[in-house]
C-alpha cells in the first residue's frame, strides 16, 4: 500500500510539475511544442521575454513596439531569436543588418534599426528596396555603412542557429513570444496580454 501511495503521491507532481512548466495567456491555448530547452532567461535574469520574429513579418511588426514597452516598464531583457520565413525575400539581409548595428555599433541603434524596419514595411519590397532604406538609415544616424556587412559569414550563422532552434521548438508562426523564468515558461497567444503574463511569472518566483 505504501508503494502505491508513492507511485500516487509521484504521478501528482509530475502532472503538477507539467501544469507548472507551460502555461499560455489565454490559458489553455499552450501549441504542441517539442524541444521547448531554449525557453529560459538569459544568465543573471530571473525572468525574460522571449520572442522569434521575422523583420519582414506584419504581425511582427504590430508586435514589436508592446514587447518593448513590456521589458522597459519591467526592466527585464528580451532575448530575440531570427526566425527566417523561407518565403520572405529580404528578412535575412535585415536581420544580418542588425545582428552587425548590434555587435559592431550599439545594441541601442539595432535596436531602432528593428523598429524603423517593421514601421517601413510597407515601402520595401525587395532587396534593392531594402539596400536603399538601411543606406538611408546609417546616414540619418551619422554611421558609415560597410560594404559587406557580414564578410566572415558570422551573423548568417548567428540568424541560422535561432531559425534551427525554432524548428526544435515547432513553433507555428511568428511572432512566437514567451515569458520565461528558470521554472516555467508561458506562451503568449495574444500580445496585448503580455503584462498580464509577465505578472503572473513574477508571482511564480
Amino acid at each position: 500500500m505504501a508503494q502505491v501511495r508513492n507511485v500516487v503521491f509521484l504521478l501528482f507532481v509530475c502532472v503538477t510539475a507539467g501544469a507548472l512548466a507551460q502555461t499560455s495567456v489565454p490559458p489553455n491555448q499552450v501549441s504542441p511544442f517539442k524541444d521547448t530547452s531554449m525557453l529560459k532567461p538569459p544568465a543573471g535574469a530571473k525572468i525574460a521575454i522571449v520572442e522569434y520574429e521575422d523583420l519582414e513579418c506584419p504581425r511582427c511588426a504590430q508586435a514589436f513596439p508592446v514587447v518593448h514597452a513590456a521589458a522597459k516598464h519591467y526592466q527585464i531583457p528580451i532575448v530575440e531569436c531570427d526566425f527566417q520565413i523561407s518565403y520572405h525575400h529580404w528578412s535575412h539581409d535585415a536581420a544580418v543588418c542588425a545582428h552587425y548595428l548590434k555587435a559592431k555599433v550599439s545594441p541601442t541603434l539595432a535596436e531602432e534599426y528593428r523598429r524603423e524596419v517593421f514601421a517601413s514595411q510597407f515601402r520595401i519590397a525587395s532587396r534593392d528596396d531594402l539596400q536603399r532604406f538601411t543606406q538611408e538609415f546609417f546616414a540619418r544616424h551619422g554611421k558609415q555603412m560597410p560594404f559587406v556587412m557580414d564578410p566572415s559569414g558570422e551573423f548568417g550563422r548567428e540568424i541560422a542557429l535561432t531559425t534551427e532552434q525554432g524548428q526544435r521548438l515547432a513553433i507555428s508562426g511568428t511572432p512566437s513570444i514567451f515569458v520565461v523564468t528558470n521554472k516555467h515558461w508561458i506562451e503568449v497567444k495574444d500580445v496585448d496580454r503580455l503584462y498580464e503574463a509577465i505578472d503572473e511569472a513574477k508571482r511564480s518566483l
